[in-house]
C-alpha cells in the first residue's frame, strides 16, 4: 500500500521514466496489440512520430528489457519488435492508467 511507503525508498520515478515518454505508451500499446511488428508497421501505426524518435524510443525500451528486437538474416534484412514477457507485466498498469485517464477526462467535462 502506497501509504506504507517511506518517501526516500519510493521507486515510482523508475517506471515513470520508462512509461511517460511522449511516445512510449503508444508504442507499447501497439506492440501489445499486434506483436511482432516491423519498424515500418510501427511507424505507420503512429504517423506523427519521426523516424529518429521512433528509433530512439525503441532502443530505450529494448535497453530496459521491455521489448526485443529480432534481426532476420535475409536480404534485405528484416527486423521485428515484440514485447517481452517481462514487458507484458506493464499491461495492467497501462490499463489502469487508461481507465483513470478516461475517468479524469469525464470528471473535468462534468465540472465545466
Amino acid at each position: 500500500m502506497i501509504s506504507d511507503l517511506e518517501p526516500e525508498h519510493c521507486k515510482v520515478n523508475e517506471p515513470l521514466d520508462i512509461l511517460f515518454g511522449k511516445w512510449t505508451p503508444v508504442i507499447l500499446l501497439n506492440l501489445m496489440h499486434t506483436s511482432p511488428m516491423r519498424f515500418s508497421e510501427i511507424k505507420r501505426a503512429i504517423p506523427e512520430i519521426t523516424q529518429k524518435m521512433l528509433t530512439k524510443q525503441l532502443r530505450e525500451l529494448e535497453s530496459q528489457l521491455i521489448i526485443t528486437r529480432e534481426v532476420f538474416p535475409e536480404v534485405p534484412p528484416r527486423v521485428e519488435y515484440s514485447v517481452t514477457t517481462y514487458g507484458r507485466t506493464l499491461e495492467p498498469i497501462l490499463d489502469a492508467l487508461h481507465q483513470w485517464g478516461n475517468a479524469h477526462k469525464k470528471k473535468l467535462l462534468e465540472n465545466q
